[in-house]
């Protein structure tokens, strides 16, 4: 007799997922050096409310240090840093002047405008959140200093952290120049992984594993092009170990195209062709010469791209002369209609009624002396902003995750609470906390049980009493609250964000298509919107998973984005196949052209707009031959 397995909720098993891979060392340090030594300064100059503001700002900067690139990291922690900075300042000078429902809505207002925020990407995001958490602590925390002073404090914090991720090694040591390394180890490292992804594809090139090698790929050129398009002062690579560092990427984008092709074709290729992109890729690592590149054998048009590639980055390779810069051309036309458009309506619509509704129950127990004696009731509304945000995961399983880590952190606080000496033992518990971030970011639960004990750290170390089974009753009630509320009816057509991210997916394939089949001789240009349609594919893949492990009643608005996405990548592997055919040969292959063409009459069938022309310049109709 067999037995059939549960099956179990994507809700569900998104909620037991973590995250796997090397923990920073350097990070480890880094949280904590953090809020601690900031908590003990302002304790031992007797302003220790001043201390709680400023290890708050550390501790989102902790939260926001992910790997990358120390320029990458400026924009990544100091722009949340700002954004929380000026909704401290706000709910501080509401929370003083505002009645309760003047106050209810000008919180449900901000949360309108941070889902719009959140809808630009990871930066957006954070800084949404913010800009939130920060509006309600300022409002629902009394301090005695005046908002601008808390709001200096905040970006404080952040800064220190900030200065300890661009002034500290990491935790890897490279070969070479010293001074290279601590400045450019991030750029260096990711540039390598492109390398390094190039030669996994060429090895699963006519296997299953193609395709997810091709994903890894897209992955790895996005990390490289985010860690060299970070803020810098002049609009030009102004070292010659940077534009060494752009040469070296920029020579990767051919062979990237080149691997691409040749896993379309389906054939498997030699061993040794994976062997050239890994030396490359050591060399970059190392700072090293490059060397002897083994040529691939010359038979098959993606081959002859593949070694064609090779050859120019051997000649470029090691050039300081590239003075181009390879980010994402994002103009303020764009922002404003991403912000405004359907992501940030759907996400700005959700975030407002959760936080707003949170916001109004949190006044109207506060008002009601529900609480007691302590007049700290951010807490609920501050709850509410990290459960609702819908890139931070599926509703479902952020409030399974959130109300088990606040349950756990709350229980551990009020133990060590009880035997901790104060207060030298909350600033030790600050440090441990800080510490344990980089690891705690692997799962939400443990993130919320180590910020929870963090937390209840610093508010007692402020003055207020311990509240740890206060916390948990309003962490429930915030679950409770997003959970119904984030469900809810909203205006709108439901699923406009999933529409919205494959309508530029499918844009951005246009153009690529469009490029390509022009016989347009500007490679650059090719490459660049070669990215685009990657990109903004994978960022409409992440969403659409997301979309789909929410409740049936959320996840049904995705239903057949995913095969819609499918077929758009399909294209444009089809596209970049076309490409490198048409650099071989001057021609347009047919059976590049009746599959473009099958590709349109799939999409049209998923009810997308085709974004393959009729007909493609050079009068080669689709489906000729």
């Amino acid at each position: 007799m067999t037995r059939t397995a549960l099956a179990v909720p994507p809700w569900l098993a998104h909620a037991l997922r973590s995250q796997r891979g090397p923990v920073s060392r350097s990070a480890v340090l880094r949280g904590a050096l953090g809020g601690g030594p900031l908590l003990l300064a302002a304790v031992l100059a007797g302003r220790p409310t001043l201390g709680v503001v400023a290890a708050i700002g550390a501790m989102f900067a902790g939260i926001n240090d992910r790997p990358g690139s120390r320029r990458a990291s400026v924009a990544r922690i100091g722009t949340p840093a700002l954004a929380g900075a000026a909704g401290l300042l706000t709910g501080t000078l509401a929370g003083d002047h505002a009645p309760a429902v003047l106050l209810t809505l000008l919180l449900t207002v901000l949360g309108l405008a941070a889902g719009g925020i959140s809808a630009l990407g990871p930066v957006g995001s954070s800084a949404g959140t913010q800009l939130l958490v920060g509006a309600a602590v300022g409002a629902g925390m009394p301090l005695p200093e005046p908002g601008w002073l808390r709001a200096a404090a905040f970006v404080a914090g952040a800064a220190w952290l900030l200065l300890l991720r661009l002034a500290l090694p990491t935790s890897h040591t490279l070969a070479g120049d010293r001074r290279f390394e601590l400045r450019f180890d991030g750029e260096r490292a990711a540039v390598a992984g492109v390398y390094e992804a190039v030669a996994g594809l060429l090895d699963a090139a006519g296997s299953d594993g193609a395709t997810a090698r091709r994903a890894a790929l897209t992955a790895s050129l996005d990390q490289a092009q985010d860690a060299l398009a970070g803020p810098r002062l002049r609009r030009r690579p102004s070292s010659a170990a940077e534009r060494r560092l752009h040469a070296q990427y920029a020579a990767a984008l051919p062979l990237a195209e080149a691997a691409t092709a040749l896993a379309w074709a389906g054939d498997p290729v030699p061993d040794r062709t994976s062997e050239a992109p890994r030396r490359l890729a050591a060399a970059v690592r190392n700072g090293a010469p490059t060397g002897p590149l083994p040529a691939p054998a010359r038979s098959a048009p993606g081959l002859r791209a593949l070694d064609d590639a090779l050859l120019y980055a051997a000649e470029t390779f090691d050039r300081a002369d590239s003075r181009r810069l390879h980010g994402r051309r994002r103009t303020r036309t764009s922002v404003l209609r991403t912000v405004l458009g359907a992501r940030g309506r759907e996400y700005g619509m959700r975030v407002a009624l959760c936080f707003g509704v949170s916001a109004a129950v949190a006044q109207a127990l506060h008002h009601t002396r529900w609480y007691g004696q302590h007049e700290h009731w951010y807490w609920l509304p501050a709850t509410a902003v990290f459960l609702v945000k819908p890139d931070l995961g599926p509703l479902a399983s952020r409030v399974l995750s959130r109300a088990a880590g606040t349950v756990l952190g709350a229980l551990l606080f009020a133990g060590f609470a009880a035997v901790l000496p104060r207060p030298v033992g909350l600033v030790l518990l600050v440090t441990v906390c800080g510490a344990l971030i980089p690891l705690a970011t692997r799962h939400f639960a443990a993130q919320t049980a180590v910020v929870t004990v963090l937390v209840l750290a610093l508010v007692m170390a402020g003055g207020e009493p311990q509240a740890s089974f206060a916390r948990i009753g309003e962490t429930l009630l915030a679950c409770a609250i997003v959970l119904v509320v984030g469900h809810l009816p909203t205006p709108g057509r439901r699923g406009e964000a999933i529409r919205a991210r494959l309508a530029e997916a499918s844009g951005a394939a246009r153009e690529y298509l469009a490029h390509v089949l022009g016989e347009s001789e500007d490679r650059e240009a090719r490459w660049a919107l070669r990215r685009e349609a990657y990109r903004t594919l994978a960022e409409a893949r992440a969403a659409i998973a997301l979309a789909s492990a929410e409740l049936p009643t959320l996840a049904r608005h995705a239903d057949g984005a995913d095969e819609i996405a499918t077929t758009l990548e399909r294209l444009v592997d089809t596209t970049t196949a076309c490409a490198v055919h048409l650099d071989d040969t001057g021609t347009l292959d047919p059976h590049h052209l009746r599959r473009l063409t099958s590709l349109r009459n799939e999409l049209a069938h998923h009810g997308a707009p085709p974004p393959v022309p009729t007909r493609p310049p050079g009068h080669h109709p689709l489906g000729v031959g």
